[in-house]
């Protein structure tokens, strides 16, 4: 048969090929299509009349089939009722009809999970979002929903540059913000940038008085253009092995820079022979907890000038802080030698794959070059969206909200661990969506074996250790604790497990 394409309410596959004429190959399809599970018990089949033309067969074939399988067992009819398969008709050890909406649990599992890099996803705004969708898409042009190339829907880009202006103090131009599909992506495209200008012998292009661009003929000149160093970029010795991962595949070399209890120790910068970028976390150091000092933000922006050099400024966080208002953002203090990045991971979800770079005007073309060679492209409808929750002021709401929900939350954990685990000390600024427990020296290790036996998922401050940076690992072991991943519900439970560990 060429037609074996059934609509039951559904699309449903039926191979009609095989042996025996097409009421033997119809019966033996939907002999198959319930024994697997693909028409569940109870499912209704369309009427006689309406398969067979579906199928292009004869009326009382499928009608003789019906009839020869509800004698057998697999189907039920019923007057009024029509054709349903009979809820008795699933073999012993066949797939289940209807599968759980959740993932299968597997053997292991933690039951609580207090690991980092994923916010409290239960709390995402959907309903605000989806109001957002349906007027982004109602006044939407007819090109945004082409294919995506370029810096990012000027919607977005507009609305972003007045609120990073006015929450982060980060000085922007929307023609100078690049959406980016998660913030991989965006340090993938600059190190490969910033790689390709060391190979060239010359900085990125510069504008010209025309608005042209041009190659800088002045690599060493602070207010012209950016010169790499011997392809080495500055990490801190605390951070995310897999931001290095990218830095090292796009043909860089990732250079320890030590970090304390003020953060990065910038003052540094100035001995790291051939460095000429370094990327810092200076809100809220990752995973350390540390804010950048004045005076090391300071130390950091005099290198940059003073070498051409450039800080990637990582502000994952930012909006998060607790016990005062957010610091500003260190691209504040200098544009031309900071690129500011920011995303949604934190603030909203990490499925929106949306993030934002600023960058000083002589990177945005060579970026925008990068980009548009074929970097997986940023979806433009959740673009618009995001353009329009930023523009209602629902994101500011959302943070609002979510600020005062962590925050409680942080509040809990050190109260709790006051009086229950008092040997236990608690580091950083009160702020972001995890906290750094100081343990007594060596039991680190014991401590995270004990957790595993708990079903609690933690990781240890050794883990996010630069490896060849051993030599300025700090005085103390650590835990890092993300508050802020569980869903309300399920915090409590969690705190309580971390409680029996640490006792």
């Amino acid at each position: 048969m060429d037609n074996s394409w059934a609509t039951f309410g559904h699309d449903l596959h039926l191979d009609l090929t095989g042996p025996g004429g097409p009421r033997a190959a119809l019966m033996r399809a939907l002999r198959e299509a319930v024994r697997t599970g693909r028409l569940a018990p109870g499912a209704r089949l369309p009427s006689s009349r309406s398969l067979a033309a579906d199928l292009g067969i004869a009326r009382n074939t499928v009608a003789d089939a019906y009839a020869e399988l509800v004698a057998e067992g697999w189907l039920s009819a019923r007057q009024g009722s029509g054709t349903r398969v009979a809820e008795r008709t699933v073999s012993r050890g066949a797939p289940p009809a209807r599968r759980a909406t959740g993932p299968a649990p597997r053997p292991g599992r933690p039951r609580c999970d207090l690991t980092v890099g994923t916010p409290d996803v239960s709390s995402f705004p959907r309903t605000a979002w989806l109001a957002a969708a349906r007027r982004a898409l109602t006044a939407a042009p007819n090109e945004a929903f082409g294919y995506g190339s370029g810096p990012g829907r000027p919607e977005l880009r507009t609305v972003l540059a007045d609120y990073l202006a006015r929450a982060r103090g980060v000085r922007a131009d929307p023609d100078r913000i690049v959406v980016c599909a998660g913030f991989m992506q965006g340090l993938g495209l600059l190190s490969r940038v910033l790689r390709a200008a060391g190979g060239s012998g010359h900085g990125p292009a510069r504008r010209t008085g025309t608005g042209r661009r041009s190659a800088a003929r002045h690599p060493g000149t602070a207010d012209e253009s950016w010169r790499p160093g011997d392809g080495q970029l500055a990490v801190e010795s605390y951070g995310l092995h897999f931001h290095r991962d990218v830095i090292t595949r796009a043909g860089l070399r990732t250079v320890p820079l030590p970090v304390d209890e003020h953060g990065a120790r910038t003052g540094e910068l100035a001995a790291l022979d051939d460095v000429r970028a370094a990327l810092l976390t200076p809100a809220h150091q990752f995973p350390t907890g540390a804010s950048l000092h004045p005076d090391r933000r300071a130390a950091a922006v005099n290198w940059a000038r003073a070498t051409g050099g450039l800080i990637l400024e990582d502000d994952y966080d930012g909006e998060f802080r607790y016990d005062r208002q957010p610091v500003g953002a260190l691209q504040g203090l200098d544009p031309d030698h900071v690129v500011y990045m920011g995303t949604a991971s934190k603030s909203l979800s990490p499925a929106l794959r949306l993030s934002w770079m600023v960058l000083p005007d002589r990177l945005v073309d060579p970026v925008l070059a990068l980009k548009d060679t074929g970097e997986w492209p940023v979806g433009r409808l959740d673009q618009l969206t995001l353009a329009e929750f930023l523009a209602a002021g629902a994101y500011d709401r959302h943070l609002r909200g979510m600020r005062l929900r962590y925050r409680r939350r942080r509040d809990q954990l050190v109260a709790a661990l006051a009086d229950h685990a008092p040997h236990i000390g608690v580091t950083g600024i009160a702020a972001g969506l995890h906290v750094v427990l100081r343990l007594p020296p060596g039991t680190e290790r014991d401590i995270l074996r004990a957790a595993e036996r708990e079903g609690l998922a933690l990781e240890g401050l050794s883990q996010f250790r630069y490896a060849g940076a051993e030599e300025r690992k700090p005085e103390f072991d650590g835990l890092i604790v993300a508050y802020g991943r569980p869903p309300d519900h399920a915090f409590t439970g969690a705190l309580g497990a971390l409680l029996r560990v640490l006792s």
